[in-house]
């Protein structure tokens, strides 16, 4: 058996050494990562299978003519309003590998341009209730739903402090990284891929046990290649890169590249959500729309299927997260337990007493600031989504204390612009978050915890700064609610 991998391997480190390089791309380095990569990429959803979200970031290189600021903008945009309407972890895990290579293709380094999509998919999920999962916590609540918190109330209700949170964030990282150097590598492009493919073969290499001949040959071999590629380095450090080409062959190249997929089922995907959106604010008229959000995104699942007529139906149903949906389960069954034993209420408790100890007229105030601030720093640092749960308890708790008096609408603002905001100020606050680093990682590009707080928690101070104002001026000064 190893004879063969050792046969199989030397192939496969043939192979790529044949590759042909495209215009653009300096080295094999680059092609040989991306071809092994997406064709390991599962795709969750459908609709990718279009190939538009890659369509999508070509379409942003070619409007912004391979400007740096400018691309930078549009990608971020473009993943803003996707995560408004689909999850924005699914948004993050479709985006990732197209932003990676336009900026392999640009000469910038993915890192802090990875670091800003994220930032503003999180920002973009704020807008509606279905763009993240604290939100639908929130929104699938009977309670609030029943207090007149619809898809169209939520989403009106946000659209005026996420607008003014974009346009901050949008300032606050352009003075981040105001010389635009610090979006580019500290080297040249082609020494990194270099490197990169280095560190891979060398990973391989090391992974392999020394049980057997047959498995000192493979890394035999692997090794020959890491040698091979570090004479390469050495000199490409000698003599220099070689220059990128022409923006209009780099456009050509990627549109041949990205193309829509299959046109016939992206109208189908387009049908379909229109149908669920329709269906979404169709839910702010209960006389006209008696489903909830989760049916109606039921019935457009089931659509889609029907419309697709896919007869690999299981391979469909695979790409459902299980483990996250049993995950939700279970967190909700250990949210009620920790109300039976009595935690929410005391929390509830205490939070009450701090409001009561103010004046009447201002305990409206109080209690936005504190539910807003501290869910959105808990949420920098513990997962939203079990927080979220907690917090709505907490919420209408007190929306229900007659002794409060406290309108449940500005509470359920404050928790959705803390829960999902707070989510920027670091790594591990959204899951977004996560699976972008993850991703970015298997492309070769790892970016720290502290390099992302360094990032994303002026970010999230920046943003709930801005959701205070609001907040104070729109239902305070103004009694919106």
């Amino acid at each position: 058996m190893f004879p063969a991998i050792v046969d199989a391997v030397s192939d496969a480190v043939d192979f790529v050494d044949c590759l042909p390089t495209a215009p653009h791309i300096h080295n094999t380095a680059k092609m040989k990562r991306y071809f092994l990569l997406q064709h390991n990429d599962l795709f969750p959803c459908m609709c990718a299978c279009t190939g538009i979200f890659d369509y999508l970031a070509v379409y942003a290189y070619q409007v912004t003519n391979g400007k740096v600021w400018p691309l930078v903008n549009c990608l971020c945009i473009f993943t803003a309003v996707l995560s408004s309407f689909l999850d924005n972890v699914t948004t993050v895990l479709l985006m990732t590998p197209v932003t990676i290579r336009l900026c392999e293709v640009m000469e910038l380094n993915p890192v802090p341009v990875l670091m800003s999509m994220v930032i503003y998919s999180n920002v973009g999920g704020t807008l509606t209730p279905v763009g993240d999962p604290p939100n639908v916590i929130i929104a699938s609540n009977s309670y609030i739903a029943k207090n007149g918190v619809n898809f169209a109330t939520f989403t009106l209700h946000m659209a005026i402090p996420i607008f003014f949170v974009m346009i901050t964030t949008y300032f606050q990282l352009r003075m981040k990284f105001k010389n635009i150097n610090d979006l580019r590598f500290s080297e040249p492009q082609d020494v990194q891929e270099i490197r990169h493919e280095i560190a891979v073969w060398q990973r391989a290499a090391a992974s392999l046990s020394s049980y057997s001949k047959d498995e000192d040959l493979v890394r035999e071999t692997l090794l020959k290649k890491v040698n091979r590629l570090s004479r390469s380095l050495k000199k490409k450090l000698v003599s220099g890169s070689v220059p990128v080409e022409s923006y209009k062959a780099t456009l050509e190249e990627m549109k041949r590249k990205y193309p829509i997929r299959s046109k016939t089922l992206l109208v189908k995907s387009a049908i379909t959500l229109a149908f669920v959106i329709t269906f979404f604010f169709l839910h702010s008229a209960p006389d006209i729309q008696k489903l909830s959000l989760g049916w109606t995104a039921l019935l457009g699942a089931l659509l889609l299927l029907i419309l697709a007529d896919r007869e690999d139906i299981e391979s469909v149903i695979a790409r459902v997260e299980w483990s996250t949906l049993l995950f939700f389960a279970a967190l909700f069954i250990l949210m009620e337990a920790l109300a039976e034993l009595g935690l929410i209420d005391w929390i509830g408790k205490q939070t009450e007493n701090v409001i009561l100890s103010v004046s009447e007229e201002s305990r409206l105030a109080v209690a936005i600031l504190i539910i807003l601030w501290v869910s959105a720093f808990a949420s920098a640092f513990v997962d939203n989504i079990p927080l979220t749960t907690m917090m709505v308890k907490i919420a209408i708790g007190l929306a229900e204390n007659e002794t409060l008096d406290l309108p449940l609408q500005p509470l359920v603002w404050a928790l959705a612009l803390g829960a999902c905001l707070g989510g920027n100020g670091t790594l591990i606050g959204a899951s977004a978050n996560v699976v972008c680093a993850g991703v970015a990682e298997q492309h070769g590009y790892r970016f720290t915890f502290i390099e992302y707080f360094k990032v994303g928690f002026p970010v999230m101070v920046g943003s709930v700064i801005v959701s205070t104002i609001y907040l104070m001026f729109a239902h305070v000064v103004f009694t919106w609610h």
